[in-house]
């Protein structure tokens, strides 16, 4: 059975190491030959996506204009997907401004999900499974202590792939991303590849 997934990244740097495995997974993914469609690779920042919630959300929000058309455009994107990967740099313990952004204006009410107004909300996106490839700064000894990784898998994974009712998927950290052992680093990315490759072959609509 074919699948289709859509890579989502935001670095403002394209040769940075998140645009670097962002690319490095789409290529992974062309390879599963006989089981998956080409990876669509969204690049919010070189596409120049704006992440500013706006009147025109708002009015939205309200009822009280269609939804604006980029944000229409990326639901077209989400709604010809299987699998949503989400590969991004770990700012502050979070994800970027931008993908965050992405997030704020595209899983809107009416779409994402509807909210009865008896009460009550419907989760609309139970085909889409999205997985997490976070590059990030420190050791895995340091998420493990502070409780790094389980505050941004809360935030992400039940804050809103749950709440729009999508399921999860693979989360693959690649830890220690500006340290000086290059070696390692490489290990690490084609680890985090592996893993996110191989949650997407293993499932289908």
């Amino acid at each position: 059975m074919l699948v289709k997934t859509l890579i989502v990244t935001a670095h403002p740097d394209q040769d940075s190491l998140t645009a670097g495995v962002a690319r490095l997974l789409q290529e992974a993914l062309h390879g599963t030959v006989g089981r998956t469609e080409p990876a669509e690779l969204a690049d919010l920042a070189a596409e120049g996506f704006d992440p500013r919630f706006g009147i025109a959300d708002r009015d939205h929000y309200r009822g009280d204009a269609e939804v604006p058309a980029d944000v229409a455009r990326e639901q077209r994107r989400l709604d010809e997907a299987d699998h949503l990967v989400l590969v991004f740099p770990v700012y502050w313990w979070s994800m970027p401004a931008l993908l965050k952004g992405w997030i704020d204006r595209v899983f809107v009410n009416g779409w994402a999900f509807d909210i009865d107004p008896a009460g009550g909300t419907r989760r609309n996106l139970g085909r889409l499974m999205v997985h997490l490839l976070p590059v990030a700064g420190d050791a895995l000894g340091t998420y493990e202590r502070h409780g790094y990784e389980q505050a941004l898998r809360t935030q992400i994974e039940h804050g809103i792939v749950d709440y729009c009712g999508a399921q999860r998927g693979a989360v693959a950290f690649v830890h220690e991303s500006e340290g000086d052992d290059t070696v390692a680093r490489q290990t690490a990315v084609e680890d985090a590849v592996g893993r996110v490759v191989r949650a997407v072959r293993g499932t289908g609509r």
